[in-house]
């Protein structure tokens, strides 16, 4: 009897010891899989260094410090974001830094009735301000039409290459603002009727706060 009831209890201490085992080693199998996925993204893949403007999940993101389990990104508003090396390995990642030069693109609409002549006047002039400015724009470029919009406007783009990567965001904003300022002034020149495109409207928290304090 005594012999049995010991037979039970070793039974069920080692039962009980198995699955503690079981359990240790799931943790730390996960555990080691984290971290070997970390070394390899970053000693083997490698995609980015301290300083390289990059874009994560749609998100323009600025290297702000790496380490062997995760890496910190400032936003453009110098908000810090906070990523495991383990989930970027599985993401597509874009580096501006790395990149060679690169297009931008400026999207208007223009009257319908607008003459072809007036649209080939526009496209020199643009190409004369290209031209002129070598230093910020590669020479080739151009400026199509889209679509038709609504039956009463023509929707336009215009590509060009900067002589810069996006590495540089401010002077990219800078020089894409020259330009569209440009393309402006040579809208009035031509006394070509132009349209905005619709712009997104967030309302705060302290206007729907007013709205209500009206009501």
């Amino acid at each position: 009897m005594w012999l049995l009831l010991m037979e039970i209890a070793t039974t069920k201490v080692l039962l009980f010891l198995s699955s503690q085992l079981v359990l240790v080693a799931f943790m730390f199998g996960n555990t080691c899989k984290t971290i070997f996925e970390a070394i390899v993204f970053v000693f083997v893949m490698h995609p980015f260094d301290v300083g390289d403007r990059c874009v994560v999940d749609g998100v323009p993101l600025l290297v702000e410090e790496m380490n062997i389990l995760n890496t910190v990104f400032l936003k453009l508003n110098n908000e810090k974001v906070y990523y495991p090396n383990s989930v970027l390995s599985t993401k597509p990642i874009s580096n501006y830094y790395r990149s060679s030069d690169m297009g931008d693109t400026v999207e208007f609409s223009i009257d319908f009735m607008t003459p072809v002549e007036k649209i080939g006047h526009l496209k020199d002039k643009i190409n004369k301000y290209i031209e002129k400015n070598p230093l910020h724009w590669h020479p080739n470029h151009s400026v199509v039409v889209v679509e038709i919009e609504n039956v009463n406007k023509l929707k336009m783009a215009l590509y060009v290459n900067h002589t810069i990567t996006f590495q540089e965001y401010g002077e990219k904003n800078k020089r894409r603002t020259e330009l569209v300022m440009e393309i402006k002034r040579i809208f009035e020149e031509l006394n070509i009727k132009y349209y905005l495109l619709p712009q997104t409207v967030h309302l705060g928290q302290s206007v729907s706060n007013s709205n209500a304090a009206q009501r």
